[in-house]
């Protein structure tokens, strides 16, 4: 069943032209290679399980008497025998646990690349996201100045203006030309790397959403969920894993049984006793000595110390998981108050500017005290954009550490 829904999630049909992330997703866990070796690891490691569960091969060997043996009944001309070892009971068993549970371990860190990939994406796509809205604010401005320049072009030639207001406007048009063309420059950067997640073409284009809208979190947003973090589960599987390999290595202490058959070739001898020249059957019953200990007690030491420094890096890394879930929680807030605060000073700032523009069309004044706002205007705006992508990579952060299914 697992194997299922991997497989669905890994190669679902996607449509490349999609614009929301959640469909980028989609083509980064079909694309990435990184992902693919990941789950090829897992896969490889479940190869394991009939290996080490698994019987050892039987010994056959065949001898020949270079000078046969006499016996009564004839001479030994040839043998043959055939061995099987089988190891203390249990040991089988305790030995494909312990391969399960690392196979497990390797799934869960196939989770936990998927997870960081999509973190990944999201830490890419919303600085896309940003640039291709700061290039339409930037163009917006360049239109309002445009038309602030012909206002006053048009009242210096009623002898109403000065130049200075128009050469003013220009610097601020050249300004805002400056940064579109760093941002033409900045654009391929972003989409190359964001690409090279979705392993693609490095200019293939995308396309990101044209509005993006804080989401209300409720409070200790998915602070649960933390448990569920892969990097935690795989360490509790190979803490797992080390505790059944001491059993492991118990069992492997324990003698070994063997059962074979020895069949000897007699040659018909000169006499005439009534067995002669009728081959030997002989049935054998083997059993190992485990005498040298140390390689046995080493083996237990192992294992031990082995869940020993599991328990402690599951314990680092919770503690390490839940430190930054607090902090991402408080910088998720602090985006939103700022967010609030560029929000509404935007607001306030347009209704000023509208009034403040009023005044200089009617009465000549203040064109400077207009551009000035202008460009505190187009400031809020630009930190408004800069607080929300912050805010869901963030967030993206957050569902990562939570382990979201998406």
């Amino acid at each position: 069943m697992r194997k299922i829904v991997l497989m669905t999630l890994l190669f679902a049909v996607c449509d490349l032209s999609a614009q929301s992330l959640t469909d980028y997703y989609g083509v980064a866990a079909e694309n990435n290679p990184e992902l693919k070796a990941k789950y090829k690891d897992f896969e490889a490691s479940l190869q394991k399980l009939p290996q080490v569960s698994s019987l050892p091969d039987p010994n056959f060997s065949l001898g020949y008497f270079i000078s046969p043996v006499e016996t009564r009944v004839g001479p030994q001309n040839m043998k043959f025998s055939l061995t099987q070892m089988f190891p203390w009971f249990g040991t089988l068993k305790a030995q494909k646990n312990v391969a399960a549970l690392l196979a497990d371990s390797k799934y869960q860190a196939f989770l936990n690349t998927k997870n960081q990939l999509f973190s990944q994406v999201a830490t890419v796509y919303y600085p896309l996201y940003e640039l291709q809205n700061l290039m339409l604010i930037e163009r917006e401005n360049i239109q309002i100045l445009e038309s602030y320049k012909k206002i006053a072009l048009a009242k210096l030639e009623n002898g109403q203006g000065n130049l200075v207001d128009i050469l003013r406007v220009d610097l601020m048009i050249k300004e805002a030309q400056t940064n579109i063309s760093i941002l033409d420059k900045k654009e391929p950067a972003l989409t190359s790397w964001f690409n090279s997640l979705l392993n693609r073409k490095y200019n293939e284009k995308v396309i990101v959403s044209k509005g993006i809208e804080i989401v209300e979190l409720p409070l200790q947003y998915r602070k649960d969920s933390i448990s569920q973090n892969p990097l935690l589960i795989e360490l509790e599987l190979k803490k797992q894993a080390s505790n059944a390999a001491v059993e492991v290595a118990i069992k492997q202490g324990l003698p070994k049984l063997g059962v074979g058959l020895d069949y000897v070739l007699v040659d018909k001898g000169m006499n005439n006793f009534p067995d002669s020249g009728k081959d030997v059957i002989m049935p054998m019953v083997t059993l190992s000595l485990p005498i040298f200990r140390k390689k046995y007690t080493a083996a237990t030491s192992e294992a031990k110390l082995m869940q020993e420094s599991y328990s402690f890096q599951k314990e680092a890394v919770e503690n390490k998981l839940n430190g930054t879930y607090y902090k991402l929680i408080f910088e998720l807030e602090k985006e939103k108050e700022l967010l609030q605060l560029y929000s509404n000073q935007v607001v306030t700032l347009s209704k000023s500017l509208n009034l403040l523009f009023s005044y200089y069309s009617n009465a000549n004044k203040d064109f400077e005290e207009v551009l000035r706002m202008q460009q505190e205007l187009l400031k809020y705006k630009k930190l408004e954009l800069a607080s929300t992508s912050a805010f869901y990579i963030k967030l993206a952060e957050l569902d990562y550490l939570t382990a979201k299914q998406f």
